[in-house]
């Protein structure tokens, strides 16, 4: 891959001042330069196959044309949201980008190659891509050259998703850049480093999805979804981005400048004034006492999360040692990496979630073994994985139990049906403490708490059973509200029907709360609804004492807390849960809260 400040291929940017409009999923203003990232560069790893691998190759192609198309088909529903002739024009390109996918050229000459040369899928689309480019680019017709570059764009997209290679364009991006992106996946935000960008902008992406949740957990404005943001800006072009607004300036005049940095300096004062919060007890008006933690998807958001306030790790989500890596990672590496996100916290608790690669998470060392999937998020991820190859969950609890020595530890098992799921991760468990304690290294008398996520209908609706084989819970909202309603939260069609407060969601986390209290048994929340003010009483009404959220959060809803009381939150609550439509619930919230 490589980045051009100014890219001259393909359609050129007007030189005029322009608006974009698409999702804010993370607030704040950010004024800067673009930084384009032009995904122009694949490695081509070439090997001759054995005879027994053609078949499982030719799978491994044809299962890449299907990611490939499939995200083609995002891209394209994402542009007909906008009316436009530019998206339209796009929504055109983006069918012949299919078309060249579906039993064309490319791909049967690929397979040709596989089967005939041996060469690996990726090899031979490269060779398919030179031989069919270079007889077009022989030609001299204009628009014969331009659909050679439209042929080696589709090739690329498609060598990626053979490879799984991740991009290393964003070590290069200038500090205070705004990135721009078709999108940005789990893996690229894992190769930021602090302060590096000043805020991204892409043409794919939910409120809901990883990259969303990463922005906000580390305090970047993003607006995802801006579909004419591809071709309309070039690397190096100042721009703005208002990421409460969803709003993007391109090549933004004066006073649009002036206009925007007095917002900044506006946004800035409010946080200033939250940071004062910081040491402020987290409790009710009333005096109920709550943990708020914070969410960590990577190590550099430990430093925000105990700046705003953080009195507790309540989810670290384990994958970022495992991304942009084509090994897995050892018992001792993890350690390191554990050991020190523990050490840092001096004392206050870290709850650490085992592996749950899947869907958009997708880890390069695992990526042959579990493929895509026709669902990922109904697929091998989670404790399935884990119970699957034992190998990984003995590593990663050998580990946590090495880590628990510096600090309190809990252990968090993700994607939990059923008590038989527990008991077996309790059997592993205990057989790595053993383990352990006769290699000579030193773990706990008493070993950590182990708990289960539940973010499954299933699981919720079981939590009795699940009582018996943990020691405490945590509700995962998000793909709670995804499973219980059936809708895929990164699905650009339907992700406007993701509702959390559909009445089925609630009344699923009402009861685990019950049940989990009449057993004594610790629960929380640690889903993005947590992070929200919006659900705070709600939450407390419930009977939660631990909420979980992004570091960013932590404040606002600390200031929210502290205007509460119990006692009408319970009141409240009890009304919210005799409700049965979802729009009901969200203005009573609402009214509630510009009340308190």
């Amino acid at each position: 891959m490589t980045v051009t400040p100014q890219d001259t291929s393909g359609p050129q940017p007007v030189s005029s001042r322009r608006v974009l409009t698409g999702l804010g999923v993370s607030g704040g203003i950010a004024i800067g330069r673009a930084f384009v990232v032009d995904r122009q560069f694949v490695h081509v790893p070439r090997h001759r196959l054995e005879n027994d691998d053609i078949n499982a190759e030719i799978a491994a192609l044809h299962q890449a044309v299907a990611s490939s198309i499939e995200h083609l088909h995002r891209l394209k529903n994402q542009s007909g949201a906008r009316d436009s002739a530019a998206s339209e024009e796009l929504g055109f390109l983006l069918d012949a980008y299919i078309h060249m996918l579906t039993q064309s050229r490319l791909v049967r000459g690929a397979e040709e190659r596989i089967r005939d040369q041996n060469m690996n899928a990726v090899w031979a689309v490269s060779d398919v891509i030179e031989d069919i480019t270079g007889q077009f680019e022989a030609i001299d017709d204009r628009y014969l050259a331009a659909r050679a570059s439209d042929i080696r764009d589709v090739g690329l997209r498609l060598m990626r998703n053979l490879t799984g290679e991740t991009d290393r364009a964003f070590d290069t991006a200038p500090r205070g850049a705004i990135l721009v992106a078709e999108e940005v996946s789990p893996a690229d935000m894992a190769r930021l480093e602090p302060g590096q960008i000043a805020s991204f902008v892409t043409a794919i992406g939910g409120a809901e999805g990883h990259a969303a949740i990463m922005a906000r957990s580390l305090g970047l404005p993003a607006v995802l979804g801006a579909t004419g943001i591809i071709g309309g800006v070039s690397g190096g072009e100042m721009m703005i981005v208002d990421g409460t607004r969803g709003e993007v300036i391109l090549r933004p005049d004066a006073a649009d400048l002036d206009r925007y940095r007095q917002r900044r300096d506006d946004w800035l004062a409010v946080r200033q004034k939250l940071l004062r919060l910081r040491d402020v007890p987290s409790e009710t008006s009333d005096g109920v006492t709550l943990d708020l933690h914070a969410n960590i998807e990577l190590p550099v958001e430990v430093a925000g999360a105990l700046a705003n306030g953080a009195t507790g790790i309540g989810l670290l989500r384990s994958e970022f040692m495992f991304m942009n890596k084509r090994y897995l990672p050892g018992e001792d590496e993890q350690y390191r990496e554990l050991a020190d996100i523990v050490t840092q916290m001096g004392g206050k608790p870290v709850t650490i979630r085992t592996l749950d690669i899947g869907g958009e998470k997708l880890a390069l060392s695992l990526q042959e073994e579990m493929g895509t999937g026709p669902n990922p998020a109904l697929g091998l991820r989670g404790v399935r994985l884990s119970l699957r190859r034992r190998d990984l969950l003995e590593t990663q609890l050998a580990a946590i139990l090495r880590a628990s020595l510096l600090g309190p530890v809990r252990v968090l098992i993700p994607m939990v049906v059923s008590i038989h799921e527990m008991i077996r991760v309790r059997q592993v468990y205990n057989a790595v403490a053993k383990r352990l304690r006769q290699d000579g290294h030193g773990i706990p008398d008493m070993l950590p708490p182990l708990g289960a996520m539940i973010e499954i209908p299933a699981a919720a609706l079981t939590i009795d059973a699940l009582a018996r084989e943990c020691e405490f819970f945590a509700i995962g909202t998000n793909d709670l509200t995804q499973y219980t309603l059936a809708i895929d939260r990164s699905d650009d069609q339907v992700a406007d029907l993701y509702d959390p407060l559909h009445p089925a969601v609630l009344r699923l986390i009402h009861e685990a709360v019950t049940v989990a209290g009449r057993h004594d048994i610790p629960i929380s929340v640690c889903g993005e609804m947590a992070g929200d003010p919006r659900y705070t009483s709600l939450f407390i009404g419930f009977g939660l004492r631990n909420l979980s959220m992004s570091p960013v959060n932590l404040l606002p809803v600390k200031q929210r807390l502290r205007k509460i009381d119990l006692r009408t939150a319970a009141d409240h609550a009890g009304r919210v849960m005799e409700q049965w439509d979802s729009a009901r619930i969200a203005m009573m919230l609402d009214d509630f809260n510009d009340l308190a």
